[in-house]
């Protein structure tokens, strides 16, 4: 097949990289320092403990136990952070990408447009709903244009430009939704991971403390397991989350990614049909 000549892709709109970086730079420290203050003026104040003694009392609510399960906590807590406050990040920059409307209805109302050619009800479409959907599908209709004047190519090398830039559009997008969803799928490894790493400082100190005792003290024992055990319950429950929000997002991006393979479909097919000799 003939070379098809190369023209600028249609300027679409992206969040830049940097911006995205930045926040997650920021975000990163942010939560740590937060989840020390909690750590340190929330679960580790005085009123959580028998006699208001911090040290040597018994914690008398979750908060208390909680606070018991050492130094790895907040670290824990600060991984729980990141992913509550990155998983709202994506949750807007995914619905700033889905447009304005539902977009299985918008991919529904473009595809009525171009069964009867009607490429202006089309770009009307996109310019209603916005978002990175819209942009991609409004750069292949533009591009559809631009082959419609274009009297020295087949149909064939126009129907393959107009897929080319649709392709070139969905690549300019698709790394905006993705950002910052490592830093969540990291969290889904090392929050248990850490949460096991307390446990066995936990574990450690108390068969140290029952030594040095030299008895078996069942009760001290007890304690000093469920106190370990508080980073286990921790870290799953971060990875637990974590797990959750990762799916759901690739997901999101799955759909929206669908959206623009089907549609991207439908116009080279439009072009390639309505301008057969």
């Amino acid at each position: 097949m003939a070379n098809v000549p190369t023209k600028p892709t249609s300027p679409v709109k992206t969040e830049k990289p940097a911006a995205s970086g930045m926040f997650a730079t920021l975000t990163i420290p942010l939560c740590i320092v937060v989840a020390i203050i909690i750590f340190i003026f929330i679960l580790g104040d005085s009123s959580h403990y028998e006699g208001g003694d911090v040290l040597l009392g018994r914690p008398t609510d979750l908060f208390g136990q909680i606070h018991r399960g050492g130094h790895l906590v907040p670290v824990i807590m600060s991984y729980l952070l990141m992913v509550i406050v990155f998983s709202i990040e994506r949750f807007v920059v995914i619905g700033k990408a889905s447009g304005t409307g539902n977009v299985d209805v918008f991919v529904r109302k473009v595809q009525s447009a171009l069964n009867v050619g009607n490429i202006d009800a089309a770009n009307a479409e996109c310019d209603k709903q916005k978002g990175s959907v819209a942009n991609v599908i409004k750069s292949g209709l533009k591009k559809y244009r631009e082959m419609e004047s274009d009297p020295n190519l087949t149909i064939d090398q126009k129907s393959l430009a107009i897929q080319k830039d649709i392709e070139e559009a969905t690549a300019l997008e698709m790394p905006m939704l993705e950002q910052n969803l490592t830093i969540i799928a990291t969290l889904v490894s090392i929050g248990t991971l850490t949460g096991l790493l307390g446990t066995v400082f936990g574990m450690i100190n108390a068969f140290a403390e029952l030594a040095a005792a030299g008895a078996t003290n069942q009760t001290a024992l007890s304690a000093s397991i469920s106190e370990a055990l508080v980073n286990t319950a921790l870290g799953i429950s971060t990875s637990a989350l974590s797990i959750v929000m990762y799916n759901v997002f690739t997901s999101k991006i799955d759909n929206l990614t669908y959206a623009i393979d089907e549609t991207g479909f439908s116009i080279v097919q439009t072009f390639a049909a309505s301008h057969k000799k």
